[in-house]
């Protein structure tokens, strides 16, 4: 498996990752334009054969502040540690830039638990975190379970 920094001509595999999850209710849709405009925070993992199975993005939030989002990979490839190294990279791509602390917030805490995330309310976390969220469909009455990396 390789793993590496997504490029433009990753968005159309990322679209479909992303949007199938979605369509199952398991994550929050993005579009392209959204994909496109975060392209340099993500990471994809490519099988030998060049096919995109996993992409997580590491979004700055505010000073030291950050968040893994756009987690996703193919479920003919869950279960195999792909997402769990998609995210570690992510962490450690923030250390490298001096992030104190990353959250998520997910429909998958058990996941996110066996990577050293907590459970938190999202009233813990800064205003800052939910400028994004007036444009979600659930804004709202998010039902996404927010934690932190500990």
């Amino acid at each position: 498996m390789i793993y590496r920094k997504a490029t433009f001509e990753d968005i159309e595999a990322i679209f479909k990752l992303v949007t199938d999850y979605a369509a199952d209710g398991v994550m929050l849709a993005r579009s392209r334009n959204t994909l496109y405009e975060t392209l340099r925070d993500m990471i994809v993992a490519v099988t030998d054969e060049g096919e995109i199975v996993g992409v997580g993005g590491l979004h700055i939030i505010w000073d030291r502040l950050a968040e893994v989002r756009t987690m996703a990979v193919s479920p003919k490839m869950t279960r195999q540690g792909i997402g769990a190294e998609i995210v570690r990279r992510l962490i450690r791509e923030g250390e490298h830039l001096g992030v104190e602390k990353v959250f998520t917030l997910t429909y998958k805490p058990g996941f996110f638990q066996t990577l050293g995330f907590q459970t938190i309310t999202k009233e813990e976390l800064p205003h800052k975190v939910w400028k994004e969220c007036i444009d979600c469909p659930k804004f709202p009455n998010c039902d996404e379970i927010a934690m932190v990396k500990v």
